[in-house]
């Protein structure tokens, strides 16, 4: 995604509930457009599902060549509200290396990958399952993509093996 030298990427605020129209339009009109997810567990009907969640809502990143491109019509885009720009008529660019990190932090369905490895003693939420939103202390990486951690629950401390999916550092 990052394979054009002359790629700038931009930062786009998109209109209520019109994600998927934003980003449709936008590559129907040959930008790249890049939007990070995160797996987020969430309450329905008294069950908990896993869902992918925008990491930044109601934005997307819009990747073009400023020089060649017709980026004015980003402002026009059904389902893009604007792009971000701070006092001038030009929009602000965001640091390559911010997006690079992103990009290489996501898998081909732009979805967050979670940190390969945790050190002991980091602080990490768990995003599954019966505890999820709680907080917890990694104690250990076991083999097998499982992680230790430490458990506050009711005043005690319990000992819990996790998936390393089901984590995500604080």
């Amino acid at each position: 995604m990052t394979d054009d030298p002359a790629r700038r990427w931009y930062l786009a605020q998109i209109k209520p509930n019109a994600f998927q129209i934003a980003e449709r339009n936008l590559r129907r009109q040959g930008f790249a457009v890049f939007a990070p997810t995160l797996a987020q567990t969430v309450r329905r009907m008294g069950r908990t599902i896993a869902e992918q969640r925008p990491l930044f809502p109601g934005y997307l990143f819009v990747g073009f060549a400023p020089e060649t491109a017709p980026w004015r019509a980003i402002n026009g885009t059904y389902g893009v509200s604007r792009l971000v720009s701070f006092s001038t008529a030009v929009p602000a660019e965001v640091p390559l290396a911010i997006v690079s990190g992103l990009i290489a932090r996501c898998d081909d369905a732009a979805r967050l990958l979670p940190p390969k490895v945790f050190a002991p003693g980091t602080e990490v939420q768990l995003i599954g399952g019966p505890f999820a939103d709680f907080v917890a202390t990694v104690e250990a990486m076991a083999p097998g993509r499982r992680v230790w951690v430490l458990l506050e629950c009711m005043g005690q401390t319990a000992r819990v093996a996790v998936p390393v999916e089901g984590l995500r550092a604080r």
